[in-house]
């Protein structure tokens, strides 16, 4: 091995740490999703105590959930994360079809659309001119690329960086709301008019879908238990994460209660940005641009560093797909997968400058697609204790089985409750439900085809 490589090897490949992999967790889920979605469970709720215990909620789901894939994680130790979880338990067809789902959609559309929202809050707050926001989603997809394809450990350290000013960023939102408070302000009397004068399940499971898709990302972990030096850390990066996760999101709504009351909240567009201005003024709104900025910044870097990952195990399976396997072993990074990710979410960019709206849906509209395979994660669990029970499990989930069944009883339920609200959209004139129905019936048709394929050889 030359002296290059062996450079590599000491800062791109080597092992990650616990703080590592709690900024990953934690970059990945903390994206825009927290400065807009608190306004619509705001809408959905009569008071601040309904609100926050929604918010806890998801917390708790998220955390049951997580006890689950520290268990799969931890002894199925696979970059492939999920992959490899349904591969194990559903064999590769299965695999094969979550695998497509996300890499085509889920995650290069999240990359595309986290770029898009990167540049439109960087033109706020530096403006190069026309196209602004579209320089700054090629410059961040292409800036992410290059340092990921340097190392996995390239990568994360960023990422740790990313994730301690996204987190700084937030802290000083509740800041704002306690110098609000200090200086004799006090909570706006709600506008029942404004707010759910009653609760109802189905507000509040729309109101879950938006809680838990700003949860959303944890899970994105496993994709990285293969890279940490100690297996049985998978579990304590992932309870870290999400209580830490959860703490924080509960002191950011309490913040945006305290300046602008739950009817203020209900009725903004920008809620973030609202409460700002209202402590600051014009400044403020400043700031929460950069900071929804530095937020999709980091979900991108993170984003990046899991999602080719699934491409890759794909890869690795199908000979078809061969291209897609390829992996550096000295940075510990799927070279091929990862440039063909960045290409395809820059394609997705270009198609977003002239068809937002549509492109924005067709990545939303694919929720009932993921929770659809997040119950099979859950559902794999119990059937891999049983076929494989005699595996060593460097942690097992507590109070099995009432945890995994609570989780997938979470996942049917909000499986349920996206698909309710699918079916009640439209994109081009189609009801937006068959987006997801289409994206699961090309992957069918791409596993005939290489079936085909394999029998032809």
């Amino acid at each position: 091995m030359g002296s290059g490589a062996a450079g590599a090897a000491a800062s791109g490949g080597a092992p990650l740490s616990l703080r590592h992999a709690v900024a990953i967790t934690v970059g990945v889920v903390i994206g825009a999703g927290i400065f807009k979605t608190p306004s619509l469970v705001a809408a959905q709720v009569p008071s601040l105590g309904w609100m926050l215990a929604l918010w806890a909620a998801g917390g708790v789901v998220a955390l049951i959930g997580a006890l689950c894939y520290a268990e799969l994680s931890s002894t199925y130790a696979s970059t492939g994360g999920e992959y490899h979880f349904l591969r194990q338990a559903f064999g590769r067809v299965v695999a094969m079809l979550y695998a497509w789902a996300r890499f085509t959609v889920i995650t290069t559309g999240s990359i595309a659309l986290l770029a898009h929202v990167f540049g439109d809050y960087m033109s706020q707050v530096l403006d190069l001119g026309e196209s602004s926001s579209a320089v700054y989603a090629v410059l961040v997809i292409a800036a992410l690329t290059a340092v990921n394809l340097r190392g996995i450990r390239s990568g994360a350290e960023m990422q740790w960086w990313f994730t301690a000013v996204e987190v700084l960023g937030l802290l000083l939102v509740v800041a704002a709301a306690l110098f609000w408070l200090l200086g004799g302000q006090s909570a706006p009397a709600p506008a029942p008019e404004a707010v759910a004068a009653t609760t109802s399940w189905a507000g509040l499971g729309f109101a879950m879908v938006f809680v838990l898709l700003t949860f959303g990302g944890w899970n994105d972990a496993a994709y990285i238990s293969a890279d940490l030096a100690d297996r049985r850390a998978i579990a304590r990066a992932l309870v870290l994460s999400v209580a830490f996760i959860t703490a924080l999101y509960l002191l950011v709504n309490w913040a945006y209660w305290q300046v602008l009351g739950l009817s203020g909240m209900a009725a903004s567009q920008a809620v973030a940005s609202d409460a700002l201005t209202a402590v600051f003024g014009p400044l403020g709104g400043k700031f929460i641009a950069a900071m929804v900025a530095m937020a999709a910044l980091t979900s991108i870097n993170a984003t990046m560093i899991v999602g080719a990952r699934t491409a890759s195990a794909l890869g690795q399976d199908w000979p078809a797909l061969r291209f897609l396997g390829d992996w550096d072993a000295v940075r510990r990074v799927p070279r091929h997968a990862t440039w063909v990710q960045s290409l395809l979410a820059l394609l997705l960019v270009g198609l977003g400058l002239g068809h937002q709206s549509g492109f924005q849906a067709m990545v939303e509209y694919t929720a009932p697609v993921f929770w659809l395979f997040f119950l099979m994660v859950g559902l794999a669990l119990f059937r891999l204790r049983r076929i494989d029970g005699a595996r060593e499990r460097p942690f097992r989930v507590p109070l099995y089985p009432v945890l995994p069944a609570l989780f997938c009883a979470s996942c049917a339920y909000m499986l349920w409750s996206s698909l309710a609200f699918v079916s009640t959209q439209r994109l081009a004139g189609l009801n937006a439900a068959w987006i997801g129905v289409a994206v699961l019936a090309s992957g069918l048709l791409l596993w005939a085809v290489m079936a085909w394929r394999a029998r032809q050889a």
